[in-house]
């Protein structure tokens, strides 16, 4: 962090007032100094150039590929679908494509690479991959998910597009998903639900997370002040399509009687249930996209300490790493031991659009210590306390 910081002083990029704003941002955002950046963002002058970009994609996608692949004992050209995902980087080829190159994957391989979808899109391509299983049995589905740092570099004046050069980390995840029956002995979990919410209709929640010149003409991805209000109410209307499908039957009567009484209005609308997803799940992944977010997430769903310590863990360590924050909480769970066979976990995902994503999965296994886990060689540490504010000298 202090690094950062520091570059972002030095680079000659933004005036005073801008420089103070993210210091500021970055001493309450929660982060350690483990948080990685690309190799742009640590040299003077700080350059924006395609080719870096393409270097940072292929640093973090190839070699989560090829850890992947050589874990499991899988030949790249076994892999029948492909499936990436970046919010904000698409270039021409594809990431799926510069995979299949990469890697010497079949010629007929199904290949899908999804952008603009913002931090939930893992979960979309859990969802495609998913549909895509159900159909092509047999057959086996690769999903990498990842961010690009290096072209969203933003150096204008506008305080709420300056949010993404601080909370935004360097960071990506790869996942198998399978529909053979040669894979079931190996799999450690199952896809029970998928649910997605997108409230884009509504003009806030669209414009809540989005890309767009400011007044000097500099590209920027802007975060609005009411983001946590329209996650909030992304979060309940997905809640209200899956709670049906995993809250236990005394939990759904005690919502049911809430939404009568309400409809009645013999409770007002100042009276909300929150049924408790605890009784329905072991464990939480709630997509790291910032402190408040996590907090605000805890504090409505009534959530104990341990239900988010890995989001805050992730955050702390990794920062917010969009898309393929919510694999590295599922890793912590698991490297802290804490995952048994026939636990489930819910996985929860925000991204602009206004979308709120949610996947759950049912241990099958019992999961043993990963050496690859990129937990591993910390988790001892772990759970910290993290500081209010970290003080940037």
């Amino acid at each position: 962090m202090s690094m950062f910081a520091e570059h972002i002083e030095l680079a000659n990029q933004f005036d005073d007032n801008s420089v103070a704003f993210q210091i500021k941002i970055l001493e309450k955002s929660g982060f350690s100094e483990e948080t990685c950046v690309p190799p742009c963002l640590t040299q003077l002058p700080i350059a924006k150039t395609l080719s870096i970009a393409m270097d940072e994609a292929e640093t973090v996608i190839f070699s989560i590929v090829k850890e992947i692949l050589e874990k499991n004992n899988i030949h790249p050209k076994a892999v029948d679908m492909l499936i990436t995902n970046s919010s904000t980087f698409s270039p021409t080829p594809s990431l799926s494509a510069m995979l299949i190159k990469e890697f010497k994957m079949r010629s007929n391989i199904m290949s899908f690479n999804l952008s603009g979808m913002g931090c939930s899109a893992g979960i979309v391509s859990v969802g495609l991959a998913r549909d895509l299983l159900r159909v092509h049995k047999n057959s086996l589905a690769l999903i990498v998910s990842s961010e690009n740092m290096s072209l969203n570099w933003y150096t204008g004046k506008n305080r709420s597009m300056l949010l993404t050069n601080v909370l935004f980390k360097m960071g990506g995840a790869a996942i198998l998903m399978s529909s053979r029956d040669q894979d079931k002995k190996e799999a450690k979990y199952m896809l029970k639900h998928v649910e997605r919410t997108n409230i884009a209709r509504d003009d806030q929640s669209y414009a809540c997370v989005f890309q767009e010149n400011d007044d000097e003409k500099k590209t920027g991805v802007s975060i609005s002040k009411n983001i946590a209000s329209v996650a909030g109410q992304a979060l309940k209307a997905n809640m209200a399509i899956l709670g049906p499908k995993v809250l236990p039957l005394a939990e759904q009567f005690r919502y049911g009687l809430f939404l009568v009484l309400r409809k009645m209005m013999i409770l007002g609308k100042g009276h909300f249930y929150v049924p408790d997803f605890g009784k329905a799940f072991e464990h939480f992944c709630i997509h790291a996209g910032g402190r408040a977010v996590i907090t605000a997430i805890e504090k409505g769903l009534k959530m104990k300490q341990e239900d988010v310590e890995a989001s805050r863990m992730t955050l702390y360590r990794f920062g917010n790493t969009s898309s393929s924050s919510i694999w590295y909480e599922l890793s912590y769970i698991e490297a802290k031991g804490r995952m048994r066979r026939g636990d489930t976990v819910w996985q929860i995902a925000f991204g602009s659009g206004f979308k709120c994503n949610s996947a759950v999965w049912k241990c099958v296994c019992n999961i043993q210590t990963d050496e690859a886990n990129v937990w591993n060689d910390k988790i001892y540490s772990y759970p910290v306390e993290v500081p209010e504010t970290i003080k940037i000298l």
